[in-house]
């Protein structure tokens, strides 16, 4: 029978094998709501029930922050469902992106822009909008053709060194490259640099967003840990990483997605512009915090233990009470906050506005997961707030079952719980 994961014994951004276990987390399923489960099933026999070991470590080495175990990416990309347009404020945060990288680059109206990663094209179309040529890569097969059909040509496909040769042979070198929340999600960085190597122009640049891993771990965003995240990037490891590959990162910038993320910009080696002093400042920031050391992670690992006991004992008292308990958010971080709080058997459904699949399920729990509307006609005693970035509007939009009785419980960054007659607590 075929293995849908395999776990690597090296860094994936140095090759070192000194790469150790700093905070064990539970197994989650590899199918999540990203993934069309129903497809998956179909192409990929038994792996709608399979869990993956979900643990961070740290490269001794470079002190890159990774998991070790690795998804088959057909099994989740092939399917994969997730469009950047459902996510709240994140098709403006990519308007507003297009703007500030063309100023920043100096591209003129004509330049060829590539994104790997690529989704519906919500942020090809804004360098579309600006007289620019656009080329999406995304391997999500369904997402890709729909993205073409809409005017964003995109390759139905992973992207690779081999595809970038291919794409200049056709296009020419490209002036910008971009990946965002996709560069975390690759295991061969390896050939991802020399794929950049090769398709970037010689005054071109490659500009990513992704995940701040000293934010995953001061923070305790145990819900940005999943399978898809392979990498949480810092500046020390990636300016030394790039530098090995004959890559130059010149500028990084802390914005607020994802719960903390970084914007990178790399040239090729010997490139036109010169390297900000941002890029040595964070580098800085990050030995002040002690991410040359074991420290952090500790701390981290002792936070997630708390909020394991805290969410489960609120649980246990709820359900001693004979309350009805239901969730509201329906997403892969969300697999992974019932998987470390270990709430499965006790919900009764999960609430989402715009549902991606009909349940969840691990190796004890399969849970409806049902329109937001639902909290009305099942009426649950305490609602968990998962999705806890966007508890704000989530709660503003269900006054109704705050006034009816209802209470909500956002479990992160601490607990705190929301009813008509407690207001926070």
């Amino acid at each position: 029978m075929r293995s849908w994961s395999f776990k690597r014994s090296t860094c994936r951004l140095c090759d070192s094998a000194q790469v150790e276990c700093v905070v064990p987390l539970r197994a989650i399923p590899i199918v999540t709501p990203n993934v069309d489960a129903k497809s998956a099933a179909q192409q990929h026999a038994g792996v709608r029930d399979l869990s993956v070991p979900l643990a961070l470590y740290r490269c001794s080495e470079c002190h890159h922050v990774q998991l070790l175990d690795v998804v088959d990416p057909e099994v989740q990309y092939n399917n994969f469902r997730y469009t950047t347009t459902i996510s709240l404020g994140l098709p403006e945060h990519f308007r507003k992106f297009a703007g500030e990288v063309v100023a920043a680059a100096g591209a003129p109206a004509g330049a060829f822009v590539v994104e790997v990663g690529s989704n519906d094209g919500t942020l090809l179309r804004a360098f579309k909008e600006r007289g620019m040529g656009v080329l999406g890569i995304d391997p999500a097969r369904k997402i890709a053709q729909q993205a073409t059909d809409s005017g964003v040509k995109t390759l139905p496909t992973f992207f690779t060194g081999n595809l970038a040769s291919d794409i200049r042979d056709e296009h020419g070198a490209a002036d910008i490259m971009i990946a965002n929340n996709t560069f975390a999600n690759l295991d061969d960085l390896t050939d991802f640099a020399a794929a950049v190597r090769t398709l970037l122009a010689p005054s071109g640049v490659f500009v990513f967003e992704t995940s701040y891993g000293a934010d995953v771990v001061r923070k305790v965003l145990i819900d940005t840990i999943y399978h898809e995240h392979l990498s949480y990037f810092m500046a020390a490891p990636l300016d030394r990483y790039f530098a090995r590959h004959k890559l130059q990162l010149i500028d990084i910038q802390h914005i607020w997605t994802k719960g903390g993320s970084i914007r990178g910009t790399v040239q090729l080696a010997g490139g036109p512009r010169k390297r900000a002093a941002s890029v040595d400042a964070m580098i800085a920031e990050e030995r002040r915090l002690g991410f040359q050391s074991k420290a952090p992670f500790e701390k981290m690992d002792t936070a997630v233990a708390a909020l394991q006991n805290d969410v489960s004992a609120l649980v246990a008292i709820r359900r001693a009470a004979g309350k009805r308990i239901a969730a509201y958010g329906a997403s892969v971080g969300t697999v992974t906050l019932i998987q470390q709080f270990g709430i499965g058997t006790a919900l009764d459904f999960v609430a989402d506005d715009n549902p991606l699949c009909d349940y969840l399920a691990g190796s004890d729990y399969r849970v409806p997961v049902l329109r937001s509307d639902a909290i009305y006609e099942r009426k649950p005693d305490t609602i968990i707030v998962l999705a806890w970035r966007y508890a704000d509007p989530i709660m503003g939009k269900h006054q109704r079952y705050l006034a009816q009785g209802g209470e909500f419980v956002i479990p992160l960054p601490a607990i705190t719980v929301r009813s008509s007659v407690q207001g926070a607590s």
